[in-house]
């Protein structure tokens, strides 16, 4: 059966119609507006659902650290001696300024696993004699009047487990972004591989102390403070492992069932 919206005459010149159920009810097009809105926030927060993925430089706090210039000739009393780009001759070529690089290994592995479970139950029951008065309780018919009896229970049971592993090997090769006051390394970088239809990414941010700094210029990853590591890629394979936004919409917070 076809439906086409009413005349914008439909409850007045031709009210006849509407008796006739030729016109919608009154009042469904407020119902559809009132309706419009929340399902369009709704569809949004499906479609938003999705990880945001920033490409190489798009996102600051990854982002390769150049060393600083050097002071010209004049600002420094024109003297050969140049600090920004100093090298001491009985010092090696560990990462301690702004620029420097320096090589993460990845050594992460968790495993986490958590089980719950949970059951009530609860019974209650009231009971009401009936009352005898002279010796005689209150009947009609001989039914008693004023005897009742209410019981009820509850209960309620429930069980949860999830467990979850991760395991990421490799390296990355990372910038010192800020050197702390207490001499620490605030060290930050992204690596881009681009594999057959797709690209994937590791992205690096945190803190390192000079002494966990290995001779070959290297640290292990566990010893990375306040470290954000990110690990993801793009293209075909990405999106094809990644739900649509249909799916991210039931999912949402937004959807109330």
């Amino acid at each position: 059966m076809n439906f086409s919206p009413p005349s914008p005459d439909c409850y007045g010149s031709h009210a006849g119609l509407a008796r006739r159920g030729a016109c919608p009810p009154r009042g469904w097009r407020a119902a559809c507006r009132a309706l419009a809105l929340p399902l369009a926030a709704a569809l949004l927060a499906g479609c938003a659902a999705g990880a945001h993925i920033t490409y190489p430089g798009g996102d600051e706090r990854f982002a390769a650290t150049p060393p600083p210039e050097p002071r010209p000739a004049f600002d420094n009393g024109g003297a050969i001696f140049q600090t920004a780009s100093s090298q001491s001759l009985f010092q090696d070529y560990k990462a301690r300024r702004v620029g420097d690089v320096l090589t993460v290994l990845l050594a992460e592995r968790t495993n986490a696993r958590k089980s719950a479970g949970a059951a009530t139950s609860k019974e209650s029951s009231v009971r009401m004699n009936n009352p005898v008065i002279i010796g005689r309780p209150i009947t009609r018919d001989g039914n008693p009047l004023f005897e009742a009896e209410v019981s009820g229970s509850r209960s309620f049971e429930g069980q949860g487990d999830a467990s979850q592993s991760n395991l990421l090997e490799g390296s990355i090769t990372v910038t010192v972004a800020e050197v702390l006051p207490n001499g620490n390394l605030r060290v930050q970088g992204e690596k881009w591989m681009r594999i057959n239809q797709g690209e994937e990414f590791i992205r690096l941010r945190g803190i390192v102390r000079p002494v966990d700094i290995r001779a070959d210029n290297s640290v292990l990853s566990t010893q990375v403070a306040d470290a954000q590591l990110a690990y993801g890629g793009t293209g075909t394979i990405a999106h094809s492992s990644s739900p649509g936004w249909l799916t991210r919409f039931f999912n949402s917070p937004a959807w109330p069932f």
